[in-house]
């Protein structure tokens, strides 16, 4: 087809799924830091709030290739032989987790000041006013942009390919240099993301327009 094989077509598939494998592990772990990272930075001490915007600001001041290659060969430098996967994932955590938590920290000052005051009238502890009260209505208003961000995670997973992990860039460079196509191998490949995110970027929108209107 357009000069690739069968065999190399499903090369290239075979890029896509490890493309979704470390998505899902940049955005897993970016949450799994992002949640307890949003809370300090909106509800925390000076000390707590100064520590995680100082992280935040790092992580989003450095670019994304340059992160994987610090925390690849960073970690090889140190005597330990660790895989691509392991290094891009969590090289993807970091920057996940300081997007997210700026997303989600956003999220919960957007819960109105009242419900705080209505939670503390009830007697609540501060723990069960966040885990009953805020945190319900935060992650309402956080759906939209955080699928929206899932979109850049699967983007930006391509990055990866600056320490040889095999994913969707890589594999349709394989292809490329075998069959000197770039044209068409690269347009599968870019046909494939679009395939992938575009889905993600409509429920985006509609989740933002349903919560624009109630």
């Amino acid at each position: 087809m357009f000069g690739i094989s069968i065999e190399q077509l499903l090369f290239i598939f075979k890029g896509a799924g490890w493309t979704l494998v470390l998505s899902a592990m940049g955005f897993v772990g970016g949450a799994l830091i992002g949640v307890p990272l949003a809370l300090a930075r909106s509800r925390g001490g000076r000390v707590l709030r100064a520590t995680t915007g100082a992280y935040v600001q790092l992580v989003q001041g450095v670019p994304l290739p340059v992160i994987m290659f610090v925390v690849y060969f960073g970690i090889s430098i140190s005597g330990f032989d660790l895989p691509a996967l392991v290094a891009a994932g969590m090289a993807m955590t970091a920057y996940s987790s300081a997007y997210l938590g700026e997303i989600w920290k956003g999220c919960i000052q957007a819960v109105p000041r009242t419900q705080w005051e209505a939670a503390e009238c009830i007697a609540l502890r501060p723990l069960q006013r966040v885990a009953y009260v805020i945190l319900p209505q935060a992650v309402r208003i956080a759906i939209a942009p955080t699928v929206g961000f899932l979109v850049q995670i699967i983007k930006n997973s391509s990055y990866a390919v600056v320490i040889g992990f095999f994913d969707l860039t890589y594999s349709a460079r394989v292809v490329n240099n075998s069959t000197f196509k770039p044209f068409v191998v690269f347009t599968v490949a870019a046909l494939i993301y679009f395939a992938i995110c575009y889905p993600l970027s409509s429920l985006s929108y509609r989740l933002e327009r349903r919560l624009s209107r109630r």
